[in-house]
């Protein structure tokens, strides 16, 4: 799992979106963005980054772009490239130079993000054209940073989570809900790297967990990572992934299916997976290098 979570920032793919009547993921891979239809056919190189997200109409990505300074300080921002064009725009008014992870609202027109100021993580808000930045939740030095953060259905709230909990917090930073990750699913827990996604009617969260399980495998290291979906209205979590399929970095597809990466044991690669979000119809999708899968589903199904 560490080897994983070292890849993890390296080669990430984000978003599925529609794109000329087509689904459409958007990936990085040695810190390139790329765009490609779901089953990972007809890739085409955008920009050079990390982080991609595709926007819900799938004609713009959002990504990082990174500039190394030293041996271990980088500077990095939010960007904007135009899927037909590659023409790309860079924030460079948003007041840090650590901005990471942008993820898009349902319609389009801001893009969620966390960014490093006075030694600690905020939860930034920001136009898609890069104008009008605000922040929607002030870290501090005494709490946990909120990681892994996702815009919900209605566009008013957001879902994120600190290793311990899980929250939605209104646009203003209030928390309208908390979950304890432990209680809603025993012996598990979320890294900082863990994901959160939402189905595309909202009712349902894909958690990205930890499990405190022996993987009985010779080349794994490190917790099992699984699936679990987590019904909003029940408040029940239910296990996507089986105990002998490894899965992390879901994904909705629509309400019924999702993507994740997993590897099979043996394997040095981690590879593309879809799957019906009741455990059936495993189907193996992409073997190209992808070691990281974050994405939204297509909204307009």
């Amino acid at each position: 799992m560490k080897e994983i979570l070292a890849l993890a920032f390296v080669l990430i793919t984000s978003t599925i979106a529609a794109f000329a009547g087509e689904h459409r993921i958007a990936f990085e891979r040695s810190d390139a963005v790329y765009v490609a239809n779901l089953d990972g056919t007809a890739e085409k190189k955008i920009a050079d980054g990390i982080f991609p997200a595709i926007s819900p109409d799938g004609t713009q990505v959002a990504f990082n772009t990174v500039e190394k300074t030293s041996d271990t300080t980088y500077i990095r921002h939010i960007a904007v490239t135009d899927v037909a064009t590659s023409k790309t725009t860079v924030f460079k008014d948003v007041p840090s130079n650590n901005s990471y992870y942008p993820t898009w609202s349902p319609d389009g027109k801001r893009i969620l993000f966390t960014l490093r100021q006075n030694e600690v993580w905020d939860l930034g808000l920001i136009n898609s054209d890069g104008t009008d930045f605000r922040v929607l939740k002030k870290g501090a030095q005494d709490e946990v940073t909120r990681y892994s953060p996702i815009w919900a259905r209605d566009g008013q709230s957001v879902f994120c989570q600190d290793m311990t909990n899980i929250y939605r917090l209104g646009l203003d930073g209030a928390v309208l809900a908390q979950w304890k990750i432990g209680k809603i699913i025993p012996n598990g827990d979320m890294s900082s790297d863990g994901r959160i996604d939402v189905s595309p009617n909202g009712k349902r969260l894909l958690l990205g967990i930890d499990m405190s399980e022996e993987s009985n495998r010779k080349d794994w290291d490190g917790p099992v990572p699984a699936l679990w979906s987590f019904d909003l209205d029940s408040q029940q979590a239910v296990r996507i992934t089986p105990k002998k399929l490894f899965g992390w970095d879901g994904c909705w597809v629509d309400n019924d299916n999702i993507l994740f990466l997993s590897r099979a044991p043996g394997e040095k690669n981690d590879s593309i997976y879809r799957m019906s979000a009741d455990g059936k119809n495993l189907k193996r999708r992409s073997r190209r290098g992808i070691s990281r899968l974050s994405a939204r589903p297509n909204l307009h199904l």
